[in-house]
């Protein structure tokens, strides 16, 4: 088999992984604290093209393309003015924490609102944390006291979905909690439609590589047929 037909094929499935991936961020650009992430493609391990009379190398082939690692940019964005009571947001460094069905989980999303028996949930129904790791009461009146907000310092961050992390949590972290503002998302949509773009002219040329080389081994199956 044309080993072009090998490496057109890697190159369209690693685009295909980071046009989904893409996809994704530019989803959720308008989600406060998402995280986007960043992946980069690699060659696989190349082939050693040899002299056919003797050792002296000529040069490398590559054997096609692979989605080398995917990161996420985990920088804290710009904080925006809401003014809704139950919106926080963490200013500097430190991660909400939110008590899950899976155990606990960490969160740079603010967006809070009342649950069971007064306390500050998530939207997805999940108690958020004090200080002291147990489930966060409203005041009297229906809001928060910032200062009593667990800010929790995260190693070993990893996305977990819905927004969430998992991670070693190695106690308070230096941030600081803002009532009434929602840190943004850190998806940049315009550069992110600029990469989808490029992205998918890449998967377009794969495929008309392997068009061309379909073609062409059709032709010499042709003029074979024809001695």
């Amino acid at each position: 088999m044309n080993r072009g037909l090998y490496i057109a094929a890697s190159g369209m499935i690693a685009q295909q992984a980071r046009q989904d991936q893409l996809a994704n961020d530019l989803a959720n650009a308008a989600t406060p604290g998402y995280k986007p992430d960043r992946s980069s493609l690699r060659a696989f391990g190349e082939l050693l093209v040899e002299n056919v009379q003797g050792d002296q190398q000529v040069g490398t082939m590559s054997a096609g393309v692979r989605l080398q690692n995917q990161v996420t940019d985990l920088r804290a964005a710009p904080l925006r003015q809401t003014d809704e009571p139950l919106d926080l947001a963490v200013d500097g460094e430190g991660y909400f924490g939110v008590r899950t069905e899976e155990g606990v989980r960490y969160t740079r999303n603010g967006r809070f609102a009342t649950g069971p028996e007064g306390t500050l949930v998530d939207q997805q129904g999940n108690a958020v944390l004090g200080k002291d790791g147990n489930p966060l009461r409203l005041k009297a009146d229906g809001t928060v006291d910032p200062t009593t907000v667990g800010v929790f310092n995260l190693q070993g961050t990893e996305k977990a979905g819905d927004g969430q992390f998992t991670g070693n949590a190695q106690g308070q972290a230096t941030g600081v909690v803002r009532a009434g503002a929602l840190e943004g998302s850190g998806v940049d949509a315009a550069r992110t439609m600029v990469e989808m773009m490029a992205n998918l002219r890449a998967y377009e040329a794969g495929q008309r590589s392997i068009t061309t080389i379909d073609d062409t081994l059709s032709r010499a199956a042709q003029l074979g047929s024809m001695r």
